[in-house]
């Protein structure tokens, strides 16, 4: 159990907390909630941009000289030119919480300089607070958490989100999908990547894998998969993920596996080349041995929106 917490993790814990706090009165009365559509299949709430402003309100409330890249409102609040950057979403999920499907969460990371340095993932329909602060290990409520430690992946439970926006790569995806599938034990699909994410360092999943994703989806889910001993990057395994709008995590084994799987789908190689038949041996072997030493860094995941917006889930 960790004793005390950074205080700027404290902050952070306390505006998830009061997020989290609004979506569950929300999500008590969804027939009188206003959603708007920003893009096919993408939808905001009124929820979304009340939880993201008693966020930001809280954050610089404590902090008002540091930075905010927030899902709804980008860079309108905050610092411009601030080494610390706070990184949001408020409600990834927003597709399963207009259904009443409770599976969702908030999502607020640090960065300095742009290295992931505190996270916090607040699930609030099970009340289960994610959380890590750099080099000192990742938990979930009192809980230290670790990666799991399977190691073939025909025994491994993966998750993944789907691509929803039109112009997406809807063929790639599920030549990918079905290629990991016929590799694991199973492929599970919930729809908020950043909860995502803390599953696998929680050892819940084996591994994650994403395509679309923005850095809010990503940030807060990363560090605390590193935290708890896994490996986050790119499809080809290095760690340039938080802007490459791909994403694999996992524990390193099956980590190591899955860009060896997936690194022909990188979005190095064009769409139009059919990739996905073979990428040659020398790659393949190139990504496996890259994946433990180049991606130790942080990690993360969900499903966004192919402009720069929030996607659901």
């Amino acid at each position: 159990m960790q004793t005390s917490h950074h205080p700027m993790l404290n902050v952070a814990i306390k505006a998830a907390r009061a997020a989290g706090a609004l979506i569950n009165r929300a999500s008590l009365d969804l027939e009188a909630l206003r959603i708007n559509t920003k893009s096919p299949n993408d939808f905001v709430t009124e929820v979304d941009h009340a939880a993201e402003g008693v966020i930001i309100e809280t954050l610089l409330g404590a902090y008002p000289d540091h930075g905010i890249l927030a899902e709804e409102s980008g860079r309108t609040h905050g610092a411009k030119h601030s080494e610390y950057v706070w990184i949001i979403d408020p409600l990834d999920g927003t597709t399963n919480f207009i259904h009443g499907l409770p599976m969702y969460c908030v999502s607020i990371a640090l960065t300095h300089r742009g290295v992931v340095q505190q996270a916090v993932v607040y699930d609030p329909t099970r009340n289960d607070l994610f959380y890590a602060s750099k080099g000192r290990g990742a938990f979930l409520n009192d809980r230290r958490l670790r990666v799991s430690k399977r190691t073939r992946m025909s025994d491994a439970l993966i998750g993944t989100g789907f691509p929803f926006r039109r112009g997406d790569n809807f063929k790639r995806y599920v030549k990918m999908f079905e290629e990991v599938m016929q590799h694991c034990a199973g492929l599970r699909r919930p729809g908020a990547a950043a909860l995502d994410l803390c599953y696998v360092a929680a050892g819940y999943y084996d591994a994650f894998f994403e395509t679309g994703l923005q850095p809010w989806d990503v940030a807060a889910g990363s560090l605390i998969i590193t935290e708890a001993g896994g490996l986050i990057g790119n499809f080809t395994g290095e760690a340039d993920y938080l802007h490459q709008r791909e994403v694999v995590a996992g524990n390193p084994k099956i980590y190591a596996q899955l860009v060896t799987i997936l690194s022909p789908y990188t979005r190095v190689i064009k769409d139009e080349e059919p990739a996905a038949a073979a990428a040659p041996m020398a790659a393949t072997e190139a990504a496996t041995e890259a994946a433990a030493p180049v991606a130790k860094k942080r990690a993360p995941v969900r499903i966004k929106r192919d402009e720069g917006g929030d996607a659901p889930l």
